[in-house]
């Protein structure tokens, strides 16, 4: 039996692909719905411009770059310094040193504390809109929507008589 399977299964398959390769009657294209000519003008008019919208700021900036002055192979002058280390001695550039500013940058608590109702208040609206807009927003949706008065006011079914039951002797 599986022998025969083996064999019918590739011939109905052949047989319902030799359908696909017959020559059918092709309907003539028609004519498109808009212009291809000005639709590929208009193209090439949009990456011409995206290109040079693009590409002209960094053709400015590689301008600008060819003008800074270049000291070899980096642009910080640094002191150069032999120290001597365990195994050997070594090279080290000694630039200047930056140390943090360490001065309080904070607002003071009354300049804070002045401020407070404010802000508190610009929370609190956009709190309170973010619940009530989209509220509004469903209630306008649904106005003129009656399916929900229609599913709450349907009156139940009746149930249906039961089915008599046949006795022994009907």
């Amino acid at each position: 039996m599986t022998r025969l399977s083996t064999v019918l299964v590739p011939v109905a398959l052949l047989l319902s692909g030799a359908s696909a390769l017959a020559p059918s009657k092709v309907s003539q294209a028609k004519k498109p719905a808009f212009n291809v000519q000005k639709a590929a003008f208009n193209g090439m008019v949009a990456a011409s411009l995206a290109s040079a919208l693009v590409i002209g700021p960094m053709a400015d900036a590689a301008d600008m770059m060819a003008d800074t002055p270049s000291f070899g192979s980096s642009s910080l002058v640094a002191e150069k310094v032999t120290r001597e280390g365990l195994y050997k001695e070594y090279d080290v550039d000694l630039g200047d040193q930056n140390y943090d500013d360490a001065r309080s940058t904070y607002k003071s608590a009354k300049e804070t504390k002045g401020k407070k109702g404010k802000y508190t208040a610009l929370i609190a609206v956009l709190v309170v809109g973010s619940f009530i807009i989209p509220m509004a927003q469903y209630f306008w949706y649904v106005r003129d929507d009656d399916s929900s008065d229609k599913f709450f006011n349907n009156v139940p079914e009746p149930e249906p008589e039961p089915v008599k039951k046949k006795g022994w002797f009907k």
